[in-house]
């Protein structure tokens, strides 16, 4: 088990009401409504979801660590890169598990050296620390050079 040596950022985020609840910081920075999407049983509506907020959370976070790889190792895009998380979640023999797919565009960048970037974005990203070896998580490069 990985633990930070030195914390450099901690927030407290509060969810009252569940999965039909809100979810807000101490910080006021997020406030979100949420809702039990149709294919899980609910009724959908106006809210965001746990697996929504998690997607983004790993999109914005292995994109960083794409973005600070490719940087030391002076590989330059021709554009802004971009990273897509889709977030799965479905039964397990007890209980429910999830599952993700991280698409990584890095335009104008051939396709193997994108996928060394990718590779060292995943051993830095504190996601990906989180989830190794706790559920599957596919790396695709949708574009390269």
């Amino acid at each position: 088990m990985m633990t930070p040596e030195k914390i450099l950022y901690e927030t407290e985020v509060t969810a009252t009401g569940g999965r039909d609840g809100k979810a807000a910081s101490t910080d006021d920075r997020l406030s979100v409504l949420l809702s039990v999407p149709k294919s899980l049983g609910g009724p959908g509506g106006e809210g965001t979801n746990p697996e929504q907020l998690f997607a983004a959370g790993y999109a914005a976070c292995f994109l960083g660590a794409v973005k600070l790889v490719a940087r030391t190792r002076k590989v330059a895009p021709s554009a802004e890169p971009s990273v897509t998380a889709k977030v799965a979640m479905g039964p397990v023999p007890v209980g429910y598990a999830l599952a993700v797919e991280l698409k990584v565009n890095l335009p104008g960048v051939e396709k193997s050296v994108a996928e060394e970037v990718v590779a060292g974005a995943h051993e830095r990203c504190p996601y990906s620390n989180a989830t190794r070896g706790n559920i599957a998580v596919k790396l695709t490069v949708v574009s390269g050079g």
